[in-house]
């Protein structure tokens, strides 16, 4: 079993995700918040269970997705370590 670790820019992004719901609904922006820790969480047991990353090609970057939202990962060992949480429309590749 492996452990998850979040990178200080990936929680960033999490709470202007967060911040940004919680301007129509905070109980929506708090659901939103566990549910997506949720689906990270199940990266201890399943490391491999995303998609290799389309724009990086390389077996250990890989991403899972949650509603809109990509939740991007790479693993190193026994670690999955979150590295961003980016809207699906978003082209963050070429930024």
């Amino acid at each position: 079993m492996g452990k998850v670790i979040w990178s200080p820019a990936a929680l960033e992004d999490v709470d202007s995700i967060a911040e940004y719901i919680a301007r129509d609904s905070a109980d929506q922006a708090s659901l939103f918040v566990l549910r997506l820790l949720e689906s990270a969480d199940r990266l201890q047991e399943f490391p491999r269970f995303g998609r290799v990353i389309p724009e990086i090609g390389e077996d250990d970057c890989r991403e899972v997705i949650y509603g809109s939202y990509r939740i991007m990962y790479r693993i190193a060992g026994d670690e999955v370590w979150i590295t961003a949480v980016i809207h699906g429309a978003r082209d963050w590749f070429r930024e």
